[in-house]
């Protein structure tokens, strides 16, 4: 028994620790269960609490949301109560400038209408609609097109000999074009409308019609004026075409006069009034120019006879003419002629060399003291043509910024007219200016007051070919080292460009001191130049105390005045005196025979030459006086005629070898004369005679009939003995003697 109730509790405490296990599990289970419950319960609470947070916020920002919808709300409300009292007071202000404008259309008396792109008629002023009163009724709606015809068909304007249709048509196509001209309506009352139409950036078209008809008025009084007045131009040139011969008669008689007695023995009085006469009436003469010359221009009377000519020559000659000016007032005269340019051109030589004159003389007269350079440069084109520039600058008084761009207008002149300083008629500049144009050319001025002037001018002309050609290549200049003696810097850089050009190193000396230790620091010179006038010591001087020095080098004096005693007297120390300023090809034959010095060829035996005969045709007695005074002194068969018929006469008698033939004469004049001579040349088989015409008109404008009638050249009284010493040398045959010495040509 004992057994099976220890067995019996076995069981039993068996049993109950199963069910002690079971429950432990179970009780761990429901604390698992528990605790995942919790962290569950955790996280869910979390979520919970992140989703009410975001509740909240996005409450909130709806909330903001909210409050800025209706703060909007409530300023959109005000605006919008600006808005709408702006919008009525700018309706208003509209209405009063729509007011005021058409109050402003209807008070102008000019007609303004619009049409739209249809062409009917929106808009139009009373002015406008005033044109058809008592015609036609124009109202809005009416079409451009129907206007016109009704202009048409009730005779509203003058149709000037057209059809109606066919005015219509062209006005209508007038209106079509993009860019709409003006165009000037009369109407059959008499008045004058000038319709100024256009298209508008929306497309309608904007009409203004102006009453022109007082305006027309004054035009017409005008063109009368105009008529009238060119007609008193016209007279007043054809009274100073006949006075000039009347006036340059005497005046020939009353210059040439007292040139000669100038050169008869007088005592010291009667020189200064002799030549207080000759002075006084070479300026009378100059103005008498001027005056003609501007009234030919003015005239268009004035004729260009473009010919081959050597402008450096010319510009060298002028530069000779206004030598003795400039060195009264201690002034350089320079020439800068660009080394590579062409001298031989085709134009009027007479015209040009008045502008240069006038330029040049006008420097020199306004110029106290320093220099004047002639700048002279050049472009070729391509087509046989230079477009030349020439300017001459100066350093004298200038001119003020105000009067730059009058100075060149007529009967204006640098200073006052109550102290002027300076004498002339101001029209030298005005004939310069009006001179360039008609020859194609522009001028223009630079200045500054006290610092001097440069006026120039530009001209495209033809380039001519040398009419001589030489025999043989050109010798060269094997020379190769230079000195200059120069005080003044331009005309040092003229020079050295010159001889650059040649092929020659130069050494630039400003003094005579300068040039002295360039010689005694042992430099070697093929060449000197020396100016004659330098600060420290005379030209001459120099020369010879370079000589003193051992300098062996051929030397140039370049001078103002080279008829000097002084330098006749140091020609052994000189190799040749150049005047200044000095031409490019007299200083390139220098250069030539110091390099390659020509042996003097043998004198040969001829025939003792004949005299020039020589023919002169002057209906004068005073001016056959003066001509035969003025020749006098030459070597000369020396015959008058009274007429052209006498000079024909003795033409074909005598056989002159040069004939002076003036062109105003009795019975036969010198333009029949010379044509008479010419057709019995040529029928005949003579040679050419030269003829000379002298002429006192200087505004007939029959320069060219001169020159047609078969004459070679005119002359302009009063004549001047340089002038016809000048044609007696041009024209001295050979076999006859040359009768005029280089002194009569100076």
């Amino acid at each position: 028994m004992k057994p099976r109730a220890e067995h019996g509790r076995f069981r039993m405490q068996v049993s109950i620790a199963d069910k002690l296990a079971q429950e432990r599990r179970a009780r761990l289970a429901a604390e698992r269960f528990l605790e995942q419950t919790k962290v569950e319960l955790f996280a869910a609470n979390q979520k919970l609490a992140q989703h009410a947070r975001a509740l909240s916020d996005q409450i909130v920002a709806q909330r903001h949301g909210l409050e800025r919808a209706q703060a909007q709300t409530e300023s959109l409300l005000g605006e919008n109560t600006r808005v709408r009292g702006d919008l009525e007071l700018a309706t208003s202000a509209a209405q009063i400038a729509n007011r005021r404008l058409w109050e402003a259309l209807e008070t102008i008396h000019d007609g303004f209408a619009v049409f739209d792109q249809e062409l009917r008629l929106v808009v139009a002023n009373r002015a406008y609609l005033a044109f058809f009163d008592g015609h036609v009724a124009v109202t809005q709606g009416v079409g451009y097109d129907a206007v016109l015809k009704l202009m048409a068909q009730h005779d509203m304007v003058e149709l000037e000999g057209r059809e109606p249709l066919i005015w219509h048509s062209e006005m209508m196509a007038r209106i079509r074009c993009a860019k709409i001209e003006p165009y000037v309506l009369r109407l059959a009352n008499g008045r004058y409308l000038r319709l100024a139409d256009r298209w508008g950036d929306e497309g309608d078209l904007v009409c203004l019609a102006q009453d022109i008809t007082k305006t027309m008025a004054r035009e017409t009084e005008l063109e009368k004026a105009r008529v009238e007045a060119e007609a008193a131009n016209r007279a007043k040139s054809a009274f100073l075409a006949n006075m000039s011969h009347e006036i340059r008669t005497p005046m020939s008689g009353v210059v040439g006069m007292s040139e000669l007695l100038c050169e008869t023995t007088l005592n010291e009085e009667q020189r200064l009034f002799a030549e207080t006469i000759k002075s006084s009436g070479e300026a009378l003469l100059k103005i008498i120019n001027e005056v003609l010359d501007y009234s030919k221009i003015e005239a268009d009377k004035l004729r260009l006879y473009p010919e081959v000519f050597d402008l450096e020559r010319c510009l060298h000659e002028i530069m000779v003419l206004l030598g003795p000016s400039a060195r009264d007032k201690g002034l350089e005269l320079l020439v800068d002629y660009d080394i590579a340019l062409p001298t031989r051109y085709v134009a009027d030589p007479g015209r040009m060399r008045q502008v240069m004159t006038n330029l040049i003389g006008n420097a020199v007269k306004f110029t106290l003291a320093g220099h004047v350079l002639v700048r002279v440069v050049g472009q070729e084109r391509g087509d046989g043509q230079f477009d030349l520039q020439v300017a001459v600058e100066d350093t004298g008084i200038g001119i003020a910024p105000e009067y730059i761009e009058h100075v060149l207008d007529k009967f204006n002149q640098v200073e006052s007219a109550s102290n002027r300083k300076f004498e002339g008629t101001g029209l030298g500049l005005a004939i310069t200016r009006q001179l360039v144009e008609l020859m194609g050319g522009t001028i223009w001025v630079d200045s500054e007051l006290g610092r001097g002037s440069c006026f120039g001018f530009k001209l495209t002309v033809p380039v001519a070919e040398p009419l001589e050609v030489a025999e043989g290549p050109l010798a060269p200049i094997t020379l190769k080292a230079a000195l200059v003696v120069e005080d003044l810097s331009v005309n040092r850089v003229v020079l050295e460009r010159q001889l650059q050009a040649y092929g020659l190193a130069v050494t630039l000396c400003r003094s005579g001191a300068e040039a002295l230790g360039a010689v005694k620091a042992g430099a070697h010179f093929d060449v000197v130049l020396v100016d004659q006038q330098i600060p420290d010591m005379d030209g001459l001087q120099l020369v010879q105390r370079l000589r003193d020095k051992g300098l062996g080098a051929p030397i140039l004096l370049l001078t103002t005045n080279p008829d000097q005693a002084a330098i006749g007297a140091m020609q052994g120390e000189l190799a040749a005196a150049l005047e200044k300023p000095v031409l490019r090809s007299d200083l390139f034959r220098s250069l030539q025979d110091i390099a390659q010095p020509v042996a003097a060829a043998p004198a040969q035996a001829s025939i003792a030459p004949r005299q020039m005969r020589v023919l002169a045709a002057e209906d004068n007695r005073t001016n056959q006086l003066v001509f035969n005074k003025m020749v006098k002194d030459y070597d000369i068969d020396l015959q008058f005629a009274n007429n052209g018929r006498e000079a024909l006469d003795l033409w074909q008698q005598w056989r002159p070898d040069l004939v002076f033939m003036d062109i105003s004469m009795p019975e036969m004049d010198g333009r029949e004369a010379a044509r008479a001579i010419r057709d019995y040349e040529q029928v005949h088989g003579l040679r050419r005679t030269p003829i000379v015409a002298l002429t006192a008109h200087a505004m007939d404008g029959d320069a060219d009939s001169i020159l047609a009638a078969g004459i070679d050249l005119y002359l302009t009284k009063p004549l001047k003995k340089r002038e016809i010493a000048k044609q007696l040398a041009a024209y001295c045959p050979p076999g006859a003697r040359c009768s005029v010495p280089e002194a009569g040509l100076q």
